[in-house]
């Protein structure tokens, strides 16, 4: 019996103690299981270690980091410091003057955060100087490896002694990551990667490995491909310009915030796609497709490197900007008096698409509908579990109760772009001509009028976690055995689901079967973004009606599976717990 186990990270000291069911399994080779004093392990522990360089500009130390927001006196000026963007704001201040004398005084207490992740507040400037003493010098070399990352999330399989599965872990940060491989070098815990994994470089491109060896390899080859930048100030501004060059010219880059004197201009720009061209020319893509060409240079000073924009018509764009930081995959510019961009690496984006290339993206996979505006008004609801298949000849179709309904669809070229013409009797919502916003493998974003529609890939068998949630759910019958919808009840609402028999087909369909036999449908979709989601859907007829949402998966056996409602804070507003009947 195989068990899948989406757990927050403090759970896993639980498991050990709490976990009944088991299953039998081949015994992991050894060059699938994690030795505890290896090369591998020492890699992977010095990969997800706190990297402090990114605020080395306030503390000087690139093995601790200071805890946000914190405030902070520079040059006389009191700045409050609640994001990592926030730092450009003292190295504005540096900038001001090339001749005045530079400094920051942190106002205390403040918290800081050490290389393993372990939190300690610091009352004093005395305090926190002893623990600068303890970290390499500026640009020394030390063990954090800050050329690649891993790509979140990713899962292990962990083994009893007698080579049973007992947890499937699935970490979703740095953190979470430093201190499971700490327990697996420490010998409390056997586990396994489940490959494939992604890793991503320095440069913002990503590298799929499948097996322990391919892993050890790659961070090998990548823990001194980059410059850390260690040094004290903010930013990696110590590079040539012909290196800024070629990482601008390297792939199409989205903008993902913009503010101009102060003003946030994040609907006005948000998705438009930026490629740096040679000869000094760069063009625009805004999101309607609409093409615009400026020219750009760059040069590098004491200070720093800066980007100069030049365009007739994008006068936002129009200045010299200041990089203050490059991330992999990522720019920021920064000009004082509140004006910033913030580009983000995209490979992917073709930004001379065709009309069949647009076409091939289409029928790749399902594409499921993760947002529909209409009017202002959220419709998305009504597709849960219903996701769109676009075939080669121009017929769509759309799972409704789990049965097909058919339509047509043709991609248009007209003046202002691409449009995605979309006919479905009885869908009236989708039942027009969508302008193409934004087009890249995995995401279609389309507009019209007061309308808005974003388009999320499925695609079925290819991944292992969704296939078994899918095969546990359609091998079994199910109840509900717990509904919390967090209200206060005088009866517990679960009892209005007691007699229902619910069966989830392979379809896509749901079959609810009421205590007198009467039967009515729903749809579902087992789907991953960003952790592994159930969508139900169900008619509006009480007390099923209810479940229609999107949940997010958190446990799953052969006989129960556990789901969370979690609000926008992330807190639990509902719990549903369906079991096997």
């Amino acid at each position: 019996m195989k068990k899948i186990l989406f757990l927050p990270f403090f759970a896993l000291f639980m498991f050990m103690s709490c976990q009944q069911e088991v299953v039998d399994v081949t015994a992991p080779t050894e060059a699938e299981a994690l030795v505890a004093n290896s090369e591998l392990t020492s890699l992977m522990t010095s990969t997800s270690k706190m990297d402090g360089s990114k605020d080395n500009i306030i503390d000087n130390a690139s093995c601790l980091s200071i805890e946000l927001p914190v405030t902070v006196i520079v040059n006389n000026h009191e700045v409050t410091i609640s994001t990592e963007e926030d730092y450009a704001k003292i190295e504005a201040y540096f900038n001001e003057f090339e001749d005045d004398n530079d400094f920051v005084n942190l106002i205390f207490p403040v918290t800081i955060v050490l290389s393993d992740f372990t939190e300690v507040v610091i009352s004093n400037r005395e305090e926190l100087q002893q623990r600068i003493l303890n970290c390499n010098g500026e640009n020394e070399p030390d063990d954090d490896i800050e050329c690649i990352d891993f790509q979140y999330p990713f899962s292990f399989s962990v083994y009893n002694t007698s080579f049973q599965v007992i947890n499937v872990v699935t970490v979703e940060n740095d953190r979470q990551l430093y201190h499971f491989i700490k327990r697996v070098r420490e010998g409390e815990v056997f586990a396994s990667i489940n490959f494939p994994i992604t890793m991503i470089l320095a440069d913002g491109t990503t590298q799929e490995v499948n097996n322990n060896e391919e892993l050890q390899t790659t961070i090998d080859n990548a823990k001194d491909s980059c410059n850390e930048d260690d040094n004290n100030d903010y930013g990696d501004d110590d590079f040539t310009k012909e290196r800024l060059d070629a990482l601008l010219m390297s792939c199409p880059w989205v903008v993902n915030e913009m503010q101009r004197n102060q003003n946030s201009l994040n609907d006005s720009y948000r998705e438009f796609v930026i490629v740096f061209k040679e000869n000094n020319v760069v063009k625009v893509r805004n999101r309607m497709g609409d093409m615009l060409t400026g020219t750009w240079t760059t040069r590098v000073t004491d200070n720093g490197a800066l980007i100069k924009l030049n365009f007739d018509t994008l006068v936002d764009f129009t200045l010299e900007w200041f990089v203050y930081d490059l991330a992999p995959g990522k720019i920021k510019l920064y000009q004082a008096g509140g004006n910033k961009i913030i580009l983000n690496k995209n490979c992917d984006i073709v930004i001379d698409y065709t009309k069949e290339r647009i076409e091939s993206y289409l029928q790749e996979c399902f594409w499921r509908v993760a947002r529909l505006s209409v009017d202002g008004v959220d419709n998305e609801k009504d597709y849960i579990g219903t996701p769109l298949k676009f075939l080669p000849n121009n017929e769509v179709n759309i799972r409704v109760n789990g049965e097909l309904v058919t339509g047509t669809y043709e991609v248009l070229v007209r003046n202002i772009g691409f449009i995605l013409q979309i006919t479905l009797d009885g869908r009236p919502n989708l039942k027009l001509e969508w302008l193409i916003t934004f087009l890249e493998p995995g995401l279609i974003k389309l507009e019209n009028q007061n309308n808005k529609m974003i388009l999320e890939r499925h695609c079925p068998n290819s991944d292992n976690d969704l296939n078994f949630v899918e095969d546990v759910l359609i091998s079994s019958t199910w109840q509900v055995a717990k509904y919390d919808d967090g209200l206060v009840h005088v009866v517990d609402p679960t009892v209005n689901f007691y007699m229902y028999t619910i069966d989830f087909l392979e379809s896509g369909r749901i079959k609810v079967t009421d205590p007198n036999f009467g039967v009515t449908s729903g749809s579902w979709l087992a789907y991953r973004n960003n952790g592994l989601f159930l969508g139900l859907q169900f008619s509006n007829d009480p007390p099923f009606n209810e479940l229609t949402y999107r949940w997010r998966i958190v446990s799953v056996t052969q006989t129960r599976i556990e789901l969370k409602d979690l609000g926008s804070s992330g807190t639990v507003e509902r719990i549903l717990v369906l079991e096997k009947k």
